[in-house]
């Protein structure tokens, strides 16, 4: 069973959910989630003999929000995850993450490698800093209209998904998912200017079979105190790049692992392709070529549970 508890952890309070025994998998979930996520991973992974511990990240769900938007820089969610396994009495961990639990996983193996033993990214490829701050890239590029801007607007986005926040997830999450886009064409997420970005998303009538109410309900509590904590970890965007000028051109060392899905819209993101497909010469360290799963949208490990599942236990036991 899947047990939760509070730990301090990086002068805040995490809440985490754990099950199983031996080797330490953390699971860093995305935006708009929480550690319900990996709900189709506890099972399999402490089955197979593994300790599974899925925190609800800072500003997420029941762990703290703190009110200072750098508060939520890539340098202090990184130091949550060290914090965690220290706190948990491990010296070394696998680190898993998806959509914005990626680059946390990813940049704990860059910045360190000597407490992963292997990090699995899911949706967000592993991170090579690019030469200008990505928040004005994509200013530049989209006129301010691609959505990493629209949530870098101090309460407007927060406002806006704080309205109906069942529905907001609910558009969420089927709008991103494969199961909206049976042609298999993915569109960059630009919001036209004057408008939110909720009211072109189309709203299901029935859930797709991998997303249920339950799921939506979980989801849901998760949120009622807001989303400006979440929104604020685009707000570092910017802050992030400048923070991590001392890796540039650094390589994730540790053992790596990286999937994604076809019709996710992240992996077609402008220069994202082209570095998928350079992965396996820039990273040496990378286990197996790119996973793509064929139909999967954004949410990789909620619609394709059992591909994804068997990749990471394959990947674990690789380098246990």
């Amino acid at each position: 069973m899947v047990e939760h508890r509070m730990i301090d952890v990086n002068g805040i309070r995490l809440h985490i959910a754990e099950q199983g025994s031996g080797p330490l998998v953390v699971l860093l979930h995305g935006f708009p989630e929480s550690w319900h996520s990996w709900h189709h991973q506890f099972g399999p992974l402490a089955d197979a003999g593994y300790r599974v511990v899925a925190p609800d990240q800072r500003g997420y769900g029941r762990s703290d929000h703190p009110d200072e938007v750098d508060a939520y820089t890539i340098l202090h969610l990184v130091g949550d995850v060290v914090g965690l396994i220290q706190a948990l009495g491990e010296d070394k961990a696998f680190v898993v993450g998806h959509d914005w639990g990626a680059p946390v996983a990813w940049h704990t193996a860059l910045l360190r490698p000597d407490i992963v033993r292997g990090v699995a990214g899911l949706s967000v490829p592993p991170p090579f800093r690019g030469t200008q701050p990505p928040l004005a890239a994509m200013e530049k590029r989209f006129d301010g209209r691609f959505y990493w801007n629209y949530f870098n607007r101090p309460g407007v986005a927060d406002a806006e998904f704080a309205r109906d926040v069942r529905t907001t997830l609910r558009k969420f999450f089927y709008a991103a998912s494969g199961s909206a886009r049976p042609d298999g064409k993915v569109v960059q997420p630009l919001i036209e200017h004057g408008h939110g970005w909720l009211e072109k998303l189309p709203d299901p009538e029935v859930l797709p079979e991998w997303f249920t109410e339950e799921d939506l309900d979980a989801l849901t509590e998760s949120f009622s105190g807001g989303f400006t904590g979440a929104l604020n970890w685009y707000r570092n965007l910017d802050r992030n790049w400048e923070l991590t000028a001392a890796w540039q051109n650094a390589t994730v060392t540790p053992p790596a692992l990286y999937m994604y899905g076809d019709r996710d819209l992240v992996p077609a993101f402008p220069g994202t392709p082209e570095l998928i497909a350079k992965l396996p010469h820039l990273m040496p360290n990378l286990w197996r070529d790119p996973i793509e799963l064929a139909g999967c949208g954004h949410w990789t490990q909620q619609e394709r549970p059992n591909e994804v599942n068997t990749a990471l236990l394959e990947f674990l036991k690789a380098h246990s």
